[in-house]
């Protein structure tokens, strides 16, 4: 038994490095931030909107940084031609 949960992780390990990479810091990846209630807030209040006429974003989106939580707002930064900032709420 020892010799086939052995054999797995190696199995695992191999296949992660060879099949998979991280893409929260891909290149071409926009950098994800997420707002604390406080620059939501003022956020909101400087758009005058609320957070549910915010763009959505899923929680499952692979591009989302960890402790994302339903109803966060994430700002999104890209930049080269289309330098921009972007604002979602997670759901």
């Amino acid at each position: 038994m020892a010799k086939v949960e052995k054999f797995l992780k190696a199995f695992l390990i191999f296949f992660l490095s060879k099949n998979s990479f991280i893409l929260t810091m891909h290149i071409l990846q926009p950098k994800h931030t997420i707002l604390d209630s406080s620059d939501a807030e003022k956020l909101m209040q400087e758009h005058n909107i609320s957070l549910a006429q915010l763009p959505k974003i899923s929680k499952k989106d692979p591009a989302l940084p960890e402790g994302s939580d339903t109803g966060d707002v994430v700002k999104i930064e890209r930049t080269g031609d289309l330098a921009e900032v972007y604002y979602r709420v997670v759901i």
